[in-house]
C-alpha cells in the first residue's frame, strides 16, 4: 500500500494545496488578482454557438471592474489584496472571465504586457478555451512562459460529449485535447477546470472525468460543483424542476473518490466553489465553504485516504 505523501504538507492536507505550492513556488502566500477584458467566447458571439454554456453568466469574479482598463482594475485589486494582507502582498494576474485568448493577437499582447509589468505581480494565468489556442496565440503565450510565471487555465468541466453538447459548451473533448497538448508540448504549466454534477451525469461518469484527468496528468486542477447563478439557462432548468442537484454529503464522497484517482503530484487549485452568494440560486449549502472544505478533510481521514493513492 502507498504512504500519504501530505502528512508533512504546511497546510496539514491529504491533498496537494494550491498554497503549499505557492509558498514552495514563491516563499509566501500568493493571491489572485481577477481581470475582465470585456472579452467574449465563440460559444456567444455565433461563430460556433449562441446563448454560451448553460451555467454561465459570464465567468467573471465579484470583484472585477470591466469598465476599467487592465491597469486601472490591478491598480483597485492591489487595493483590495494589500487592505488585508499588507503592502508586501504578491498576486498572479488571473483573466478570468469569458474566454482570454480570444481576440486579436496584438490586443492580447497588450492585455497582458499590462498585467505583467503591474507592481506586486508575480505571474499570469489565462482561462479560456481548448478551441481558442491559435498559432498566433501560441507564439505570445509561449513567450510569455519564458518571463513569467505563467498558468494557462482551460476550461474540461466533463470528458462525456453527451454532456458538452446538452451544456452547450460548443467545443468537443476532442478538441479541448487538442489544446491542452498545444500546451503541453510548449511546457506551459496548465489548469483544468471540471464540474460535478453537470445534467444528466451519474456518480460513475464523474469518476470518468477523474480518471482522464489522471491520464492527461495536468500540473493542476479545480474541482467545483455545479451552481445555478441567476439569469443563467441553468436557471430556468431549475425553476421547471428538470434538473437534480448533489447534496453536500454527495459531493463530498464523489470529491473523494476524485482526489484518489489524481496524481499526487497534481496541484489541486479549487476544490469547491466560491461563487457570488447575490447571484447564487442553488445549491444552497454551497455558501458555506468552510463546511465543505471541513467535510473533505473529515471524509479523507475517515477512509484513511489521500490524492493519488488509487493513481496508477
Amino acid at each position: 500500500m502507498s504512504r500519504n505523501p501530505f502528512t508533512f504538507s504546511c497546510d496539514n492536507k491529504r491533498y496537494h494545496t494550491l498554497n503549499y505550492y505557492n509558498k514552495a513556488r514563491f516563499g509566501q502566500k500568493i493571491h489572485k488578482a481577477v481581470i475582465d477584458c470585456g472579452l467574449t467566447c465563440p460559444n456567444i458571439d455565433g461563430s460556433k454557438g449562441t446563448g454560451g454554456c448553460i451555467f454561465c453568466d459570464g465567468g467573471s469574479g465579484y470583484f472585477t471592474h470591466s469598465d476599467a482598463d487592465i491597469t486601472a482594475q490591478l491598480t483597485l485589486e492591489k487595493e483590495r489584496i494589500c487592505r488585508k494582507f499588507g503592502d508586501s502582498a504578491r498576486f498572479i494576474a488571473y483573466f478570468q472571465a469569458n474566454t482570454n485568448t480570444y481576440a486579436p493577437a496584438d490586443t492580447l499582447r497588450q492585455y497582458y504586457e499590462a498585467a505583467l509589468t503591474f507592481p506586486n505581480v508575480c505571474g499570469i494565468s489565462i482561462g479560456t478555451r481548448g478551441d481558442c489556442l491559435s498559432d498566433e496565440v501560441m507564439s505570445i503565450l509561449i513567450e510569455l512562459n519564458e518571463i513569467t510565471d505563467l498558468t494557462v487555465e482551460l476550461g474540461m468541466q466533463t470528458c462525456h460529449d453527451q454532456t458538452i453538447k446538452l451544456i452547450n459548451r460548443c467545443c468537443t473533448h476532442s478538441e479541448f485535447l487538442e489544446g491542452f497538448y498545444k500546451l503541453k508540448s510548449a511546457g506551459i504549466r496548465t489548469c483544468l477546470h471540471i464540474i460535478n454534477g453537470l445534467p444528466g451525469e451519474n456518480e460513475e461518469m464523474m469518476l470518468q472525468t477523474a480518471h482522464e484527468l489522471a491520464r492527461l496528468a495536468p500540473e493542476a486542477v479545480k474541482i467545483q460543483m455545479l451552481h445555478v447563478i441567476k439569469g443563467t439557462e441553468l436557471e430556468k432548468w431549475y425553476n421547471r424542476g428538470t434538473l437534480r442537484l448533489l447534496d453536500r454529503d454527495e459531493y463530498i464522497n464523489i470529491v473523494v473518490k476524485q482526489l484518489e484517482l489524481l496524481p499526487p503530484q497534481t496541484v489541486i487549485e479549487r476544490i469547491t466553489g466560491d461563487g457570488d452568494k447575490r447571484k447564487l440560486i442553488a445549491p444552497d449549502w454551497t455558501k458555506d465553504k468552510i463546511a465543505v472544505l471541513g467535510g473533505i478533510d473529515k471524509r479523507l481521514v475517515e477512509l484513511d485516504t489521500w490524492q493519488g493513492k488509487l493513481y496508477k
